[in-house]
């Protein structure tokens, strides 16, 4: 068994603690999209502070080469 380096983080441990439960695979598979979903907007909410910080508009992507 392998010793763990760091300790569980709060959400690691929130999450083990769900994971004890038995969730049917409609609850799991709800909470997987309620995650995603938070996640997804924590960086959309990141990507527009970056845009005002940086003074961006669409024409700056439009000319940008990649």
């Amino acid at each position: 068994m392998a010793i763990l380096d760091k300790p569980l983080s709060n959400l690691q441990i929130e999450l083990l603690q769900l994971y004890s439960q038995d969730v049917s695979e409609e609850d799991l598979v709800a909470i997987k999209r309620l995650l995603a979903k938070y996640f997804a907007d924590r960086a959309s909410d990141e990507m527009d502070k970056l845009w005002d910080e940086k003074g961006w508009t669409n024409k700056t992507m439009d000319e940008q080469i990649f």
